[in-house]
């Protein structure tokens, strides 16, 4: 006699030879996997407008612009003078975030596509950020980017990095210290920084449904270490006119 292995699981199947009962459990394995993959795609999308609250994405124009092999023109052609551009306005919730919470999504007129692009100078970043966050958001097209642009005019960009001509390099702690002084009320527990390749990618920026600072742990718990040397590199000089 054989002995199951102490702790090992039941076999789910008798054994091969025992011919019908292996086609019967089969066949309810099959039957399984069927009502598993309808039940996932039966499972409802996100819902717009139920989440906690918002990051502000701030993208440092010149890293992105270095690291896409094939990187948008309207944003990285010489001679376009892009530091921090709005890389997009999330809809959060304290553990994880939604997506994609209308297929198809709304439609973006053309005049708001135009209209946000002083603050998201890639048309195809606009519709990829609407489609993938601000449906989420529950609001139409137009009430969301007039959001995203309420939420970007009540952050202060530190001199530091409006128009850098020469590459230099800080910490997360500094870049988080310049921003919690250009702008009062904010503090370290409401602002994270993203880096990759040794570079200064993005600062993310916490606020509540209404637009205020807030603590955000889990977008802090995401960013860089404190200690570590970023690259910041330089903005391009604008083209002659």
């Amino acid at each position: 006699m054989v002995r199951e292995r102490a702790g090992s699981e039941p076999r789910l199947c008798p054994r091969l030879q025992d011919g019908p009962s292996v086609i019967r459990c089969l066949c309810a394995a099959a039957l399984l996997l069927l009502a598993a993959a309808g039940a996932a795609r039966a499972a409802p999308a996100d819902t717009p407008g139920a989440f906690d609250f918002y990051i502000l994405a701030l993208s440092w124009s010149p890293t992105y612009c270095a690291e896409q092999t094939r990187a948008d023109g309207a944003q990285c052609r010489a001679g376009r003078p892009f530091g921090f551009i709005v890389h997009g306005l999330w809809p959060q919730n304290e553990r994880g975030y939604p997506q994609s919470c209308q297929t198809p999504a709304p439609y973006i007129h053309n005049e708001t596509l135009t209209s946000i692009q002083d603050l998201m100078p890639s048309r195809g970043l606009v519709i990829h950020e609407w489609r993938r966050h601000g449906t989420c958001s529950g609001l139409p097209p137009e009430a969301f980017f007039a959001k995203l642009r309420a939420a970007r005019g009540k952050i202060t960009i530190p001199p530091a990095f409006i128009a850098p001509a020469e590459a230099s390099t800080v910490t997360p702690a500094e870049v988080e210290t310049a921003f919690i002084a250009a702008n009062p009320g904010l503090t370290n527990a409401m602002i994270a920084v993203d880096c990759g390749a040794n570079r200064l990618r993005e600062v993310r920026v916490c606020f509540s449904k209404d637009l205020t600072f807030r603590p955000c742990p889990e977008a802090d718990r995401r960013g860089c270490r404190a200690g570590r040397t970023l690259e910041v590199p330089p903005v391009q000089a604008p083209s002659a006119r």
